[in-house]
């Protein structure tokens, strides 16, 4: 019996250190993933896509205690990624685009046909109440942030556009 109590006793501890042990992913991503310094890189429904350093920027902004996230990335061929952490940036960690009411982050992929301008076909997440992708920032520091992305857009006409392997690696 003494033998049984032991081993149970030896069971629990390794179940509470095993639950305890566990912990939801908050490191932001791989450090940057694929992307080249200064730039955003993804996958557009399989697609490679890359954008120009010179096109490519972030922008951080500090109002009234509260923190806002802006990476823009423009290709020379009129495509556009746009990923935003508005009114709860904190830095290193994860965050969604969408997934209820009080969930501002947003995240755009914009094709511009040079030939006509005004036609811009953008796909927006979120586009309803669910959770369309997540954002990850894996480093910052005063000139740079790296990190991942994915996420689900919505074309005005229904379409959908898949954006996954995403990254940056961007200058502020």
């Amino acid at each position: 019996m003494k033998t049984f109590n032991k081993t149970i006793l030896v069971l629990m501890a390794v179940v509470a250190i095993s639950l305890t042990s566990c912990k939801k992913d908050d490191d932001g991503g791989d450090g940057g993933g694929g992307a080249a310094s200064g730039t955003v890189s993804a996958k557009v429904n399989g697609s490679s896509y890359n954008s120009e350093p010179l096109l490519t920027s972030a922008v951080r902004s500090d109002a009234n205690g509260t923190s806002t996230l802006l990476i823009t990335a423009n290709t020379m061929n009129g495509k556009n990624i746009t990923l935003s952490i508005a009114g709860g940036f904190d830095g290193v960690g994860s965050y969604n685009i969408g997934g209820g009411a009080n969930v501002f982050n947003t995240a755009n992929y914009t094709e511009i046909d040079a030939g006509n301008p005004t036609d811009a076909q953008i796909w927006t997440a979120p586009f309803d109440t669910s959770v369309a992708g997540e954002i990850k920032v894996s480093d910052i520091s005063s000139t740079n942030i790296k990190g991942t992305f994915n996420f689900r857009g919505k074309n005005a006409d229904g379409t959908f556009k898949e954006i996954t392997e995403g990254s940056f690696n961007v200058n502020f």
